[in-house]
């Protein structure tokens, strides 16, 4: 399947050579990236025998094989797991962000959640979660998928603590300018699930697990073979959490939102102790890691050169302001076209991470948009000097922010267009209405789930000038 669903009308202006180039690159890059086929190329069943990379499970030996899951890519995950196990698999429980009409399951009931702000629905699939994990024994399996979105979207707040205080927690932490670690740091510490608490309630239960996993934290290693087991996961639901409540004490003090939190959620952060901590290590687990944040980038850089163009992974650590990151990136292009830094054109820079938004107040917000489509916004306003210039960013499991879209892609000529239009991306990116500003010009992405979710994924192109057409 197609990923990049409107990449003819995203070809039919603007730079169209480079951007080619660029959703060329980038569709490769996602095929590479689709957690079904991971999975199916390192799980498959013999008989009763369920064998896993270098790992087997005889399946005829438990009474009850379960899947639970949670994430943005957990859709293609789970798909493959039911998939793969057949009627070997008792019943399975996932929460989604998007459901769409490809998806296809036999045993699964599908559930979607909020992301980035938790809803009702994915609070009632944790509670048939847990009722179905409290019901377990030695006995039974869980084999359990989960991707990034996972704590939004597995929203099961402690007792004391209401849903509604969480999505206002999750809602300010979001706007207050703190990194994912950060914000994680406090929502693991007030959820009935998340920083390995869904693991821990498994664990009492003397069930065996095994993990699928897809990490988008920024400073994970590329992944290897990905049918060993990986010993070092961590987070999520079902790994060990390396956060602390000391941690979640100090984001709030960092970024002075204690006032603007929900009172029993700073009461209950600030007065609790040791007994409250999330659970720091599950050694009898087995997990398996599937893509990490730079594969996205590794993943590029080969279809890139199977294209013949050099390319250059410039950071698997992006982090920042999204705006800030979209001028910076031009200033780069710049330099690579006008003087051969660091490489001569042309040439493909690649990045993944994770660059925010900071809004301190709801009131300054005129429309929708997301970060990946702020920094091809600011982009634009930067990139008219460097001819051809070619921005692709998008949120890489397939919906940017508040909007629909993934991300959006704009090049050189993207700011005349604009003005042409009657469009101001000064004022878009001050009203934080990107995706208003993007979509009348023919920039937004629109992929749709992708099957990976490694937060950002950027692709920016510098042809050399005297080849460049107009």
């Amino acid at each position: 399947m197609i990923k990049i669903r409107n990449s003819n009308a995203l070809c039919s202006h603007g730079d169209i050579e480079s951007r080619k180039i660029v959703l060329g690159i980038a569709e490769k890059a996602l095929q590479y990236l689709d957690s079904y086929q991971r999975i199916k190329s390192i799980a498959h069943m013999e008989g009763p025998v369920l064998h896993i990379g270098s790992r087997s499970w005889d399946l005829s030996k438990k009474r009850h094989v379960y899947l639970l899951g949670a994430g943005k890519a957990c859709n293609h995950m789970a798909m493959a797991v039911d998939e793969i196990l057949g009627d070997y698999l008792t019943q399975g429980i996932i929460i989604v962000k998007i459901s769409e009409d490809t998806d296809v399951f036999c045993h699964t009931d599908v559930y979607v959640g909020g992301h980035p702000l938790p809803n009702e629905e994915g609070y009632r699939a944790c509670q048939k979660i847990l009722e179905l994990v409290d019901s377990a024994g030695p006995d039974d399996l869980f084999i359990c998928t989960i991707s990034g979105g996972s704590s939004a979207l597995m929203s099961c707040p402690i007792d004391g603590i209401s849903l509604q205080d969480e999505i206002d927690t999750t809602d300010v932490m979001l706007k207050s300018g703190a990194n994912i670690y950060e914000i994680n740091a406090i929502r693991r510490h007030i959820s009935a699930m998340n920083g390995g608490m869904l693991a821990k309630r498994i664990q009492q239960t003397g069930a065996e697990m095994i993990g699928f996993g897809i990490s988008d934290a920024v400073g994970t290693p590329a992944t290897g073979d990905i049918g060993i087991p990986y010993a070092s996961y961590a987070s999520t639901p079902i790994g060990p959490d390396k956060t602390t409540l000391d941690d979640a004490k100090a984001v709030i003090q960092k970024y002075d939102v204690a006032d603007r939190l929900p009172k029993t959620v700073v009461d209950y952060l600030t007065n609790a102790g040791p007994e409250c901590e999330t659970p720091k290590a599950f050694p009898d687990n087995t997990y398996f890691l599937l893509n990490t944040l730079p594969d996205s980038c590794i993943c590029a850089k080969k279809a890139a050169e199977e294209l013949g163009l050099n390319a250059v992974i410039l950071t698997s650590f992006l982090e920042g302001e999204s705006r800030d990151a979209g001028t910076f990136f031009a200033s780069i292009a710049r330099e690579i076209q006008t003087y051969g830094n660091p490489l001569k054109p042309p040439l493909v820079i690649l990045s993944s991470g994770e660059v925010t938004t900071e809004i301190l107040d709801n009131s300054t917000i005129l429309g929708h948009g997301g970060p990946s489509q702020e920094l091809t916004a600011s982009f634009a306003l930067s990139a008219s000097k460097t001819k051809g210039a070619c921005m692709f960013s998008i949120d890489s499991e397939g919906t940017d922010g508040t909007s629909f879209v993934a991300g959006g892609i704009t090049d050189s000529t993207s700011c005349a267009t604009a003005l042409k239009k009657g469009i101001d991306l000064h004022s878009a990116l001050r009203g934080h209405s990107c995706f208003e500003a993007l979509s009348e010009i023919g920039d937004t992405v629109f992929t749709g789930n992708t099957g990976t979710n490694l937060c950002d994924f950027n692709i920016l192109y510098v042809p050399e000038p005297h080849q460049y057409e107009g």
